[in-house]
C-alpha cells in the first residue's frame, strides 16, 4: 500500500503513470489558449477531472458543466441560451441560460455527442460568432468564454452515421486530448486507492485497509467503469466496513473473481501449490455493470414512484446523471 501522504499530484490528476504525465502537460498547453478543447475517452476515465484543471490552471470566471444528455424537450434552448419574458406559456421573466453564466469562464460541454441535432447548429454559431439569442429576443449577445467538450463516443464515426455535425466536429477538434483508461496505468491503481481511502476517512467512514489479496485482486481487474468504478467500490468498501460488514466486502462481480482467482492445482507429488496469480473472469451467471445499473435505477424510481430528484438521491448521483443513465437504458 502507498503512503496517503505523499504528495498531492497536480491538477488533482492522481498517479505518476507515463499517461497520466503526460496529460498534465496536454492540461499546461491548454490552459493557456483560449482554443476549443475536446476530451476523448470511455465513461469514468476523468474527463470533468481534466476540464476542471484546464480551467483552475489559468482560472477566469465561472466553470460550468454543460449534461448534454440532460437537454430534453422542449425547454433544452432556454436551458443553454436562457429566454426573454414572455417569449413562451410560463416565461414570467428574463431567464439566463447555462452558456451565459459561462461568459468570461469556461463552458463544458459532457458528453457532447448527445447533444441533439438541431442544437450542434446553434453551438457551431457559438462558437464561430462568439455570440448567441436568447429564447424569444431579437438581440444577439456577444460573449467570451472557453469551451471545453468531451464524449466517450467516436465522433468522426457519428459524422459518418449522419449524428453529428462534421463542420462541429472540425471545430471542437482543435485540441483533442485522449484521456487512458484505467486497464491502460494498472500502476496508478494503489495510489488511486489511496486517494479515495483517504476522502473516505474525511467523510467519517471507519479507518480500514483492504487485505494483500484484495488488493491484488483490484490491481489485476480490468475496471470496465474505469476510476469512477473504482472509487464506487472503494466508496462501499469504507461504507460497509463501517456498519460492522465483513472487512473486504466486494462487490458481487469482483467477489466471484477474489474465488477464480485463488484455484489450486495439484502437482505430481501430491503436494497442493497455489497457481500463478491471474485474473480470470468471474463464472457466469453475472450481471453485467450496464445491467446493474438499468435494475437499480428501475428499483429507485419504483420505490419513489416516478419522483426522478428523490431517485437520484436514493442512488447518490446528479439529477442529470440520472436522466442521462435513462435516457441510455430506456428508461425516460
Amino acid at each position: 500500500m502507498t503512503n496517503c501522504t505523499a504528495r498531492a499530484p497536480s491538477h488533482r490528476l492522481i498517479g505518476d503513470s507515463p499517461q497520466i504525465r503526460a496529460i498534465r502537460r496536454l492540461i499546461d498547453k491548454a490552459a493557456h489558449h483560449r482554443l476549443p478543447v475536446l476530451l476523448l475517452g470511455e465513461s469514468g476515465s476523468g474527463k470533468e477531472v481534466v476540464a476542471r484543471a484546464i480551467h483552475d490552471a489559468n482560472p477566469h470566471g465561472q466553470f460550468v458543466p454543460i449534461d448534454c444528455g440532460s437537454l430534453v424537450g422542449t425547454l433544452m434552448e432556454s436551458d443553454l441560451f436562457g429566454h426573454a419574458k414572455g417569449s413562451f406559456s410560463g416565461a414570467t421573466g428574463n431567464k439566463k441560460g447555462l452558456v451565459e453564466l459561462a461568459d468570461g469562464g469556461t463552458a463544458f460541454f459532457d458528453e457532447i455527442g448527445d447533444l441533439p441535432f438541431e442544437m450542434q447548429v446553434k453551438l457551431l454559431r457559438l462558437i464561430q460568432e462568439k455570440e448567441f439569442r436568447a429564447v424569444g429576443s431579437l438581440q444577439w449577445r456577444r460573449i467570451d468564454l472557453r469551451i471545453i467538450a468531451a464524449t466517450h463516443r467516436d465522433l468522426k464515426a457519428e459524422v459518418a452515421n449522419g449524428r453529428f455535425r462534421l463542420d462541429l466536429y472540425y471545430r471542437l477538434d482543435v485540441f483533442p486530448i485522449r484521456l487512458p483508461t484505467l486497464r491502460e496505468r494498472k500502476e496508478d491503481i494503489l495510489q488511486l486507492i489511496d486517494h479515495f481511502l483517504l476522502a473516505a476517512r474525511e467523510s467519517g467512514s471507519l479507518d480500514f485497509r483492504p487485505s494483500p489479496e484484495t488488493l491484488a485482486l483490484l490491481t489485476a481487474y480490468d475496471w470496465p467503469g474505469n476510476v469512477r468504478e473504482l472509487k464506487h467500490c472503494i466508496d462501499r468498501m469504507a461504507a460497509m466496513a463501517s456498519s460492522g460488514a465483513a472487512h473486504d466486502a466486494l462487490p458481487s462481480a469482483l467477489d466471484q473473481a477474489r474465488g477464480a482467482s485463488t484455484i489450486e492445482q495439484v502437482p505430481g507429488d501430491g503436494e497442493r501449490k497455489p497457481m500463478r496469480e491471474e485474473f480470470h473472469p468471474p463464472p457466469a451467471p453475472v450481471i453485467s455493470i450496464p445491467e446493474s445499473e438499468k435494475k437499480a435505477i428501475e428499483r429507485a424510481l419504483a420505490a419513489t414512484h416516478g419522483e426522478r430528484g428523490r431517485a437520484a438521491e436514493i442512488l447518490k448521483i446528479g439529477r442529470t446523471t440520472l436522466y442521462r443513465k435513462m435516457k441510455q437504458y430506456g428508461l425516460d
